[in-house]
């Protein structure tokens, strides 16, 4: 499998890919890592009605990604996300300050809630101030850490300790929504 192909399955929604391909004569190939995301803020002002199934992480040669798992969502019904650099993450409702390990803390705010009030039960049971249920980050380049913040009145907020301040970006797939953190600063191209 050829680098592009395997950053192409990578934008196509596959969570975990794998860090290098070989070419076809054996010898490894070198990942185009260039990129145009930016640090700056990245938000969509969408605001369906969604549940979060599940947070799981995955690597790729180029940038380590966040995905939310959101049944339903899809590019007809957009979620909502404000994701941006954080100085102190802060609990959306109390104000109280989340401790997030690295060298910069990415704020991840979803559209997106953890209890089905139909059922009173919840579909993703997460505590303020705790790791992320089921992420393991041992091993990745850039995120250290990956702290749940809260769910409050239709939002979801995480805390994505990250190496440095990198760039980023956010796109939508159906059933999720994605986050890509690169490893370093690429130049477009």
């Amino acid at each position: 499998m050829t680098v592009p192909m395997v950053l192409a399955l990578a934008v196509a929604g596959t969570a975990a890919v794998p860090a290098m391909a070989s070419a076809a004569t054996g010898s490894a190939a070198v990942a185009d890592c260039s990129n145009d995301w930016g640090s700056l803020s990245k938000s969509d002002r969408s605001y369906p009605s969604a549940q979060l199934a599940n947070i799981r992480t995955g690597q790729n040669g180029c940038y380590d990604r966040l995905v939310f798992d959101i049944p339903g969502a899809s590019e007809a019904n957009r979620l909502g996300y404000h994701v941006n650099y954080v100085d102190v993450l802060r609990q959306d409702a109390s104000g109280t300050p989340i401790p997030v390990k690295g060298g910069a803390i990415l704020e991840v705010v979803v559209t997106a809630h953890t209890f089905d009030w139909t059922t009173g039960k919840y579909t993703y049971r997460a505590s303020a101030g705790d790791a992320l249920p089921g992420v393991d980050l041992t091993g990745y380049r850039t995120f250290v850490d990956a702290r749940f913040a809260g769910s409050n009145e239709g939002y979801t907020q995480i805390g994505l300790g990250v190496r440095a301040k990198l760039p980023f970006r956010v796109f939508q797939l159906d059933n999720r929504l994605v986050v890509d953190v690169a490893h370093t600063w690429g130049t477009a191209g």
